[in-house]
């Protein structure tokens, strides 16, 4: 394996998904990047595929974890924002072939109603990253991620304020 310093960033997307009443999109993870028991929500986010456009990878991925097809696009960050997952896990994640992820971000409105949404049997029969949903005010998000995302989530809540309303 090669070492930690060494590793490439996975190139992904992650989703800032506003409903009607400026509340975003979580979801409770079951997975190798939980850190404790307190912090296992996130939004949805994904691997871009080679030569994929990330827009589209960003509706894939939503679809794919969510079965959410009906957003609009609202805004996206012009950065690449960048994490490092703890060395701890690194081994574990992505079959230790990253050191963090390379993500774009969008921000979606949902246009649908929340009956949509099914993370126990999300779009095209993938295996569920989610064990639970909710509706959460933006202002909340950045204490309820694992803290090694938590300036990647302080940057897009900072970028993405104003459409919230609030």
């Amino acid at each position: 394996m090669a070492r930690y310093d060494d590793l490439p960033y996975r190139t992904c997307v992650g989703i800032m998904l506003f409903n009607e009443r400026g509340l975003v999109f979580i979801g409770r993870r079951a997975g190798i990047e939980q850190v404790d028991d307190q912090h296992v929500w996130q939004m949805p986010q994904g691997g871009v595929d080679p030569g994929e456009d990330t827009w589209l990878a960003a509706k894939r991925e939503l679809y794919e974890e969510t079965s959410i097809r009906s957003v609009e696009k609202l805004a996206e960050v012009s950065d690449w924002l960048i994490y490092d997952i703890p060395r701890t896990v690194a081994g574990r994640a992505w079959k230790g072939r990253y050191r963090g992820q390379r993500q774009k971000w969008y921000a979606m409105r949902f246009t649908g109603k929340d009956n949509e949404i099914d993370v126990a049997n999300p779009g095209d029969g993938h295996k569920p990253e989610f064990i639970a949903w909710r509706w959460e005010p933006m202002q909340n998000l950045t204490r309820l991620i694992v803290p090694f995302k938590r300036p990647v989530y302080e940057r897009v809540v900072k970028e993405f304020t104003s459409l919230s309303g609030g």
